[in-house]
């Protein structure tokens, strides 16, 4: 029988289309019909399903004239935190009601101008902030993955991206990563998710979090998969003073599966008290095949990075009590309705009170704290001073002869909803702590799915490389996908 057209790659979509056996309508309707399907996954919260087709058509008219770069006419599913112009950007929050922004961010501008296709926003923890998309005005994303009755989560905050890449819902999506939210759900769905070096994407258009952290990236079904649509998403932008000046390379080009010589870390303070035995015997099968592959393993120290959850969490708050503050009900979004009498500064409380969640003024409150004066020079620039020493590890690292660094991606498989963070939020946050340090030293990283825990959920390595290198990254994390040889599929439930 053959492949249903969603369930293709968009490497394998990239050359039906340039063959003539399908076209991108053809791909359109077929990504619609399953995200029609998918309903029970709550993984898009706002379709497009004219515009797609509007571009559909068009990326089919470019292929007959032989315009097709790799995106055209892939179908793809957009984060709600990227701006689209004229459809619905609400960052998964109640106080972004409403609002249909003017612009287009860079990266979707970026991919559409490569031809993409549209299919709808993206469920997502409010603001990014969440590691399991439960925080979103939207309801809980669901993991495609399923044990017993459980719902699942498919992770955070990227978990709309997630959940429609591993049910076939669409070819590939955008997603963003702040402190793990590409790489940690995509461990969880059994998935490709690559967060890029900081400043490989444009950040222009996207809503902010913590802006010296953030980045966008691919949510793909294969290493090859990420490859070609970060040659679409990169790229510098002078709307963005954080964009890297660079040449985007042919990453696809790069993707030899030759690690001969290449030399592997290891680092010892990854192996954290409590680790599941699944999850540190998948890290030593990683170990084997890369060894297996003719790279050298080494053992390395990157000593400061036990601190960098605390670091991570009084910078990423901090940042975002800043970035939140332009949340005001005046100009665009939900704004409260005031009784006779109250003026605007009630007008702001209420309207903060009301549009946002509970976990975004948790961290906006700590955030304000450690800013405040008294606690500036305790927490917020120790934390900045630790995350130089972060960097630091990384670089030493680098500079004696490592090309990637190996670790696992997530101290778990999926857990369920509502299974953790709703006493104590801290048990939430640990789930970062094998993907913040990465976005702490601003390097690319990738996870890869590599196995599959007792119950059948998948796991995922994460991959670390030097900063600007994703073409050997993406290159070592094609041969660990190569040697993992993972297919496996969640069974179709919704």
């Amino acid at each position: 029988m053959t492949r249903e057209l969603n369930a293709l790659t968009i490497a394998q979509a990239r050359d039906r289309l340039r063959a003539g056996d399908v076209t991108s309508v053809e791909l359109t309707e077929a990504c619609l019909t399953a995200a029609e399907g998918g309903r029970a996954l709550n993984a898009f919260v706002h379709d497009t399903p004219e515009q797609a087709l509007d571009q559909a058509r068009a990326a089919d008219a470019r292929l007959q004239r032989g315009d097709a770069p790799a995106m055209c006419g892939i179908p793809v599913g957009i984060k709600d935190l990227f701006c689209t112009r004229g459809t619905a950007s609400q960052a998964g929050s109640r106080i972004l009601e409403g609002f249909r922004p003017e612009y287009e961010s860079t990266v979707t501008r970026n991919l559409f101008d490569a031809g993409a296709v549209m299919l709808g926003k993206l469920n997502m923890d409010e603001f990014a902030m969440g590691s399991s998309n439960e925080t979103s005005v939207y309801g809980d994303a669901v993991n495609p993955w399923k044990v017993d009755d459980r719902r699942l989560t498919p992770g955070g905050s990227s978990g709309g991206s997630a959940a429609a890449v591993a049910a076939d819902l669409c070819l590939a999506a955008t997603g963003t990563d702040t402190g793990g939210s590409i790489r940690q759900p995509a461990a969880f769905t059994g998935i490709t998710g690559l967060k890029p070096t900081y400043g490989r994407c444009s950040r222009w258009g996207i809503v902010a979090f913590a802006s010296s952290l953030d980045q966008a990236g691919p949510m793909t079904k294969s290493v090859r998969d990420a490859a070609l649509m970060l040659q679409a998403m990169a790229g510098h932008d002078p709307m963005d003073s954080t964009s890297a000046d660079l040449p985007v390379p042919d990453f696809e080009a790069m993707l030899t599966g030759d690690i001969r010589g290449k030399v592997i870390g290891i680092p010892r303070e990854y192996r954290v008290d409590g680790m599941p035995d699944e999850i540190e015997a998948l890290w030593q099968r990683g170990i084997e095949m890369l060894r297996d592959a003719g790279a050298e393993i080494r053992d390395i120290s990157l000593p400061h990075t036990k601190y960098a959850l605390p670091t991570y969490y009084v910078i990423a708050p901090a940042e975002a009590s800043s970035n939140l503050a332009r949340y005001d009900g005046v100009r665009y979004g939900h704004r409260a309705t005031l009784d006779k009498g109250e003026g605007i500064v009630d007008m702001y409380e209420k309207t903060r009170a009301e549009g946002f969640g509970d976990e975004v003024k948790r961290r906006v409150m700590v955030g304000t704290y450690v800013l405040s004066a008294g606690f500036y020079d305790a927490y917020y620039n120790r934390a900045r001073k630790v995350r130089t020493l972060i960097k630091r590890d990384f670089e030493q690292a680098f500079e004696a002869g490592v090309d990637a660094i190996l670790t696992p991606a997530t101290p778990s498989a999926a857990f369920g909803l509502g299974e953790v963070g709703d006493e104590d939020p801290v048990q939430m946050y640990l789930n970062d702590v094998f993907t913040v340090p990465v976005n702490l030293a601003g390097l690319p990283g990738i996870s890869v799915p590599a196995g599959q825990d007792k119950s059948g959920l998948p796991l995922g390595l994460q991959l670390i490389g030097r900063p600007w290198e994703e073409g050997d990254l993406l290159n070592c994390a094609h041969s660990l996908e190569t040697a993992a040889g993972f297919v496996a599929k969640p069974g179709k439930w919704w």
